[in-house]
């Protein structure tokens, strides 16, 4: 993406460059192109938000670190907008919290995940998994339903960034700990979320990985503090407040 040339002083600099990372996406073969609408829907949220991190999703930010901390088993997920949009923040947070990175597609092939799969280790991601796809997630009819049977179907937490609906039911149905990442409040994913942050990718990745780091040394009982002090249901109402008043919560 080094060839996209947009000065940092243009007003619109982080919403052109993330149109053209996913322009670049579909060009490589990573992205759908029913990606870029879903980036077009996600950034008409971001608008409404002043496109920054509001005070909840900061505080859904720190929560999903400390989950993640207390992980077993985390897992981040990758679709091929996240690949596109910031394949080397997942490789830095996946480090931070020792978590393993599977690719999961709705349009699945073998070519675009094995074009994902080269694109995140080109970025700094050591391991890549989702290929193998020997696990099922129940409940689900199509390609999402394929998961590594040693990554998503064995995880207790998974990020979920992007995410699908009624995927992120089934993993609910699974009593997984699902970390969203999803700028309309309304969704889905984020209703059904353990820790729904509404705030745009390329800024919660990096966020969770900052606090990830300042957390790393804190006490299990800091940590389950952390996240028995967060309120799902408060954070959403805060973000459909501020989308409504223009992102002021």
């Amino acid at each position: 993406m080094s060839d996209i040339e947009i000065p940092e002083s243009h007003p619109r600099y982080q919403s052109l460059l993330t149109r053209h990372r996913i322009e670049a996406g579909v060009e490589k073969g990573i992205t759908s192109n029913q990606g870029l609408i879903a980036q077009g829907r996600g950034e008409a949220f971001d608008y409404l938000l002043g496109e920054q991190t509001i005070p909840s999703a900061d505080a859904a930010e720190r929560a999903a670190a400390a989950h993640l901390l207390l992980a077993d088993h985390p897992v981040v997920s990758v679709n091929g907008n996240v690949a596109a949009l910031c394949p080397a923040e997942v490789g830095e947070l996946a480090e931070a919290v020792g978590a393993d990175v599977e690719v999961n597609l709705f349009n699945r092939t073998e070519e675009r995940m094995q074009a994902i799969a080269d694109h995140l280790r080109e970025h700094g991601v050591d391991e890549v998994k989702g290929l193998t796809a020997d696990g099922r997630i129940p409940g689900l009819d199509h390609e999402r339903a394929k998961v590594d049977a040693d990554g998503i179907r064995s995880a207790d937490v998974v990020v979920v960034p992007l995410e699908d609906g009624d995927r992120a039911e089934a993993l609910g149905e699974m009593d997984k700990v699902e970390i969203v990442v999803d700028l309309n409040p309304m969704s889905r994913s984020a209703q059904v979320a353990t820790v729904p942050i509404v705030d745009n990718i390329i800024r919660a990745l990096p966020n969770i990985t900052v606090h990830a780091e300042e957390l790393s040394g804190a006490s299990c009982e800091e940590l389950e503090a952390i996240v028995a002090d967060f309120d799902a249901d408060d954070a959403l109402g805060a973000a459909e407040k501020a989308i409504r008043s223009g992102g002021d919560e």
